[in-house]
Formats: structure tokens, sequence, C-alpha cells
């Protein structure tokens, strides 16, 4: 099709307008390296660290992060591609990228249901973590589950974030093609199927045994995604440093947190009981704006005022977050940053790794009991984990054995 050509008039005007999405923000290693660690923390069982992550305090929590932010990287890795190669090489390009995704995700399944079968069939615990990640299933009849797993009609919990993107990703050459006639039609596309997911209509089977769907509904998070894509190519503009929008953002995330969340709420309650139990009163009514399946509307409007002043905390280019002194706080802080960020451009396998740890460090807890001393250790161990496993990945992907001459 002529109008999807990199060699016509207006993509070449269009690719000269979106040239910035093609330079990485620092931001947005640096907050999707925050998302990491804390994705770790989320997912180690009984990690007492898991009460003060950003899920206790609101509506949105670090799936917002990782999801907006990986909008964004996917504006610069592929968005380009279809502008400067065309709509059929891009789609090739995000193609390759479903694959490895797709890959990575059966990978993790079968790596982490042999650890916990290897920890069941060892006796050396009383529990089956088997049963704690709902497995018993897959290992009745591993014949018929394996084919759900390789098709994705059997999503088993803990498992269910690359899915969710792997079908994002794929609904990526649409949008483009969609911007190809105009911003609106891909803006109301992606805001109408928002939508129709919330009815639950576009929901996707779990499992074939039950009625339970998958925990993260693509039809709606792309709504998300494909923000985060949108401001990184250049479609909508950075909104402007305001002090009307930075009080209106930062008021949301207080006055909404004992809505959304059990640990404000308990907070509320035990300061003012009357308080409590008028919000307590409104929950009903809220659920469906707080779902996170299909994500409600409250988790966008949260999310976006925290990533508002996220961004404006950042200043222009990520200026604040380096530290121009010279004391030894800002060397840490230096080194933190960078440690930061290097987990930030390597996500995908930090994330593969963080979920096949998570699981194994909360073995270490069970064993060690959750005491101070193990809880800390057992955390910033992983989180040293991480930063190697991203160290490691970016120097393969450096491809070191290459000839420089």
């Amino acid at each position: 099709m002529a109008t999807i050509s990199p060699t016509s008039d207006f993509a070449m005007v269009r690719d000269r307008a979106e040239t910035p999405a093609r330079t990485r923000d620092p931001r947005l290693d640096f907050y999707r390296g925050i998302a990491m660690f804390i994705i770790l923390v989320a997912h180690i069982p009984g990690d007492p660290w898991s009460r003060w992550i950003p899920a206790r305090f609101g509506f949105s929590d670090a799936t917002e992060i990782f999801v907006f932010c990986s909008g964004m990287a996917s504006a610069i890795a592929f968005g380009g591609a279809f502008l400067r190669k065309g709509w059929w090489m891009g789609t090739a390009r995000v193609a390759f990228r479903i694959w490895q995704v797709y890959w990575a995700h059966i990978a993790l399944f079968f790596f982490v249901a042999m650890s916990m079968a290897a920890l069941d069939n060892s006796g050396a615990f009383e529990k089956s973590y088997v049963s704690a990640l709902n497995l018993q299933k897959f290992f009745a009849d591993p014949a018929s589950q394996m084919v759900g797993i390789f098709t994705l009609s059997y999503v088993p919990n803990y498992f269910d974030i690359l899915p969710m993107y792997l079908v994002v990703l794929a609904m990526m050459p649409l949008f483009m093609a969609l911007h190809r006639i105009s911003f609106w039609a891909a803006a109301l596309t992606s805001v109408g199927i928002w939508a129709v997911a919330q009815t639950g209509v576009l929901a996707l089977p779990a499992e074939p045994w039950s009625d339970r769907q998958w925990f993260f509904n693509p039809f709606g998070w792309q709504l998300l995604f494909f923000t985060g894509f949108a401001f990184m190519r250049g479609w909508i503009p950075a909104p402007p440093v305001s002090k009307l929008l930075i009080w209106i953002s930062a008021l949301f995330l207080v006055l909404s947190a004992p809505f959304g969340s059990w640990k404000v709420f308990l907070w509320v309650d035990a300061w003012n009981g009357q308080v409590g139990d008028a919000i307590r009163d409104v929950w009903p009514l809220t659920k469906e704006f707080r779902d996170k399946t299909d994500f409600g509307l409250f988790r966008y409007m949260h999310f976006l005022a925290l990533a508002y002043l996220g961004w404006v905390v950042a200043g222009d280019k990520g200026q604040r977050l380096v530290a121009t002194g010279t004391g030894a706080l800002a060397q840490v802080w230096r080194v933190m940053l960078t440690w930061i960020t290097k987990v930030g451009q390597q996500s995908l396998a930090v994330f593969v790794f963080s979920m096949a740890a998570a699981r194994l460090i909360g073995v270490f807890l069970d064993a060690a009991g959750r005491n101070f001393a193990s809880v800390t250790a057992a955390n910033l161990i992983g989180f040293a984990m991480l930063i190697g496993v991203a160290y490691v990945a970016a120097w393969f992907k450096s491809h070191p054995w290459k000839s420089n001459t």
C-alpha cells in the first residue's frame, strides 16, 4: 500500500517529526528498572517487604509501570522500523519480538514447574510447592495441558504477564496502520477496545476446566501500553509542568489511597471509624473502576497522576536523576542509578529471571524463617542477582565475540 510506504512524502515528514523517539530516554530505563525490583519483591512468597510496594498505597502498581514503559520502549525499538522500512518490515520486526517473548514465557513456565516438582520430590519440605502454584492439574495430565501451555489456552496463575504482553505487541501493526489514517483513528480504536473489554466480552479463558480468565486482559491493558507508545512517538505532546497539575495529581493520589489500598484503608479506619465505614460503603460501587484484570478506569487515572509526578520530579531529560555533587552520597547514588538503569535496559531478561528467582527465594525464606535478617538478606541478594543478570544480558547483546576490525 502506498500510504504506508517509507518512501512517500508523508512518511518522510512523519519520520522527521518522530525522530526524538529514536533516542532512549534515561527516565524510561530508570523507572522501568525500579519496576523490576518491585516486581521481584511482589512475587517472593510471604515477603514482608511486599507490604510496602506501591500496590499497597493506591489503585495502580508496578505492573502499570512495566506496561507503560514497555509501550515507550516499543516506540523506540519498533515504531521507527515501520517508518523507515515500511509497514511489512515493521510488522516483521514486531513478529520477531513476539517470537522471543513467547519462548521466554514457555521457558519460564517449564523452569519454574520443574523447580517446584524437584522440591516436592526431594521430600525435604512439608508443603507442596507444586500445589502452592496450583499446578496439580498440569502434572496430573501433562499431555493435554502441554497443548494448552503452548497455545496459551492454559495460562496458569503467576505466568500471566508475558501472554498479555504478547497479545498487545501483536496489536502494534494495527495501530501503526490506523495512525497513517489519523491519530484519532488509532486513539479512538484503542479507547473503544478498552471500553468493550470492561464489559467482559473480550475475556480470554485461562484454563479449560474452569471459567477463570486471563488475569491480565490484553484488550484492557493495551490502552496503557499504547498511551506510553504514543507519548514516546510524539503522537501525544508532553504535558506542561504546571503547579495546578502537580496539585491535582498529588491530591488524587492521596485522597484515593484509602479506596485503592487495604493498607491505607486500615490506617484510616483505625484513625476514624466513621470515615472507615463511609469508605467501606463506597468500595462496592467502585469495584469495576478498580478492576485489575480489565484495567479499570481508576487504575488508569491513578497511574497517569503518578507518572506525571514522576516525570516532573525527574526533570527535563532526567537531569534531576543525575547527582552533581562530589560527596559520598552523590557517588553512591551515581552507582545506584547506573545499576537501576542497566536493569531497566534489560527488562525482559531481568523479568524472566526474577519470576523464577522469586519462587526460589521464597523457598529459602521457608527454610530460614522470615526474621529481619533473613528477609533483608533475601531481598538484597535478589536485587544483586537482578543487577548481575542485567549486566550479563547486556554483555551478550554486545556480541563481544565479533571482530572489531
